[in-house]
């Protein structure tokens, strides 16, 4: 199993685990699985990016309105 896989489930468990306890654990918890979810969607942000080959903004495309970025 990847090593992904067993964080995930980690989390989801941890989650389960904390419900109604009251002590904090699940806020804990929940703040732990967003910290998660973040890191993959700043991977997958990297791998998605519209910037520019150079690594700055991407061109402008025909009647595009810099301000609007």
């Amino acid at each position: 199993m990847s090593t992904d896989t067993e964080k995930h489930r980690a989390l989801l468990n941890a989650l389960k685990d904390a419900q109604g306890k009251g002590d904090g654990s699940f806020e804990r918890a929940v703040t732990d699985a967003f910290e998660h979810v973040f890191e993959h969607l700043g991977r997958l942000n990297d791998h998605v990016s519209l910037g520019a080959p150079d690594g700055g903004d991407p061109h402008l495309k025909p009647g595009e309105s810099p301000t609007l970025r």
